[in-house]
């Protein structure tokens, strides 16, 4: 069995006494990009969220590198939830230097993780002027300047064309071969099923499978609706 580098024991999240995650248990290898595939409303987000801290558990662990989480794990997890923190007036070199200046970081790592993502080109352009496939590349570009050994990544395809979206999937799949191990979340069963090593699905907030990749495509939807359809009959919120 591989190495894991992060995992969850019973992470349950309520509001108002409502449970929108309840007793997750998931396990992600190292070195490998684990896809946390759900419909809207599934519980992905509130998962990352809690993964990276701007939301604290209800109850439950989380355990990175085999010890409990905290606060200080941060430095070595890099996150792109949601929409990219960018100064649409700024650069990319600009926007990567407020971060680095932030966080005390080496200003050497600008180049390097632009030339990650292949931004070494922009120039002068501010972001406001950025194409959304480029918004999310300086978005991550941003997670990975503190050369994080874990990436979390929330949706992070929406809104791109199907060139972007290629493009961004073989940039994904580079990471494990650098030492970084990636969490994606995504409710499109064709981007993880041609992106990720290993699933977990989520349904009303449970998790219904955890594993390798069905077979092919059809396996897969057959799984997901039928994890869907029964999470829903047992009790959705």
């Amino acid at each position: 069995m591989n190495e894991l580098l992060l995992e969850t024991r019973g992470l349950t999240k309520s509001y108002h006494h409502q449970n929108v995650v309840s007793d997750l248990a998931i396990k992600v290898p190292k070195n490998s990009v684990y896809g946390l595939l759900g419909a809207n409303g599934a519980g992905k987000s509130t998962t990352l969220k809690m993964l990276t801290g701007i939301v604290a558990p209800t109850k439950g662990e989380i355990l990175y590198q085999n010890q409990s989480w905290k606060r200080k794990d941060l430095s070595e997890i890099g996150a792109l939830i949601e929409s990219p923190p960018l100064y649409g007036n700024l650069t990319a070199k600009e926007n990567l230097l407020v971060r680095t200046v932030t966080l005390g970081l080496p200003k050497e790592r600008i180049e390097e993780v632009l030339k990650i993502v292949q931004l070494t080109d922009t120039g002068k352009k501010k972001a406001r002027q950025f194409s959304m496939g480029m918004k999310q590349r300086l978005g991550i570009a941003l997670a990975l300047l503190n050369n994080p050994k874990l990436l979390i990544l929330d949706e992070p395809t929406n809104g791109l064309d199907p060139i972007g979206i290629q493009d961004f999937r073989q940039l994904i799949r580079s990471f494990p071969e650098k030492g970084i191990t990636v969490i994606l979340s995504s409710h499109i069963l064709s981007e993880i099923e041609q992106t990720v090593d290993k699933i977990g699905i989520i349904s009303n907030g449970r998790l219904g499978y955890q594993g390798d990749l069905p077979k092919n495509t059809q396996a897969l939807e057959e799984l997901f609706l039928e994890i869907a359809k029964t999470y829903t009959e047992v009790g959705g919120f």
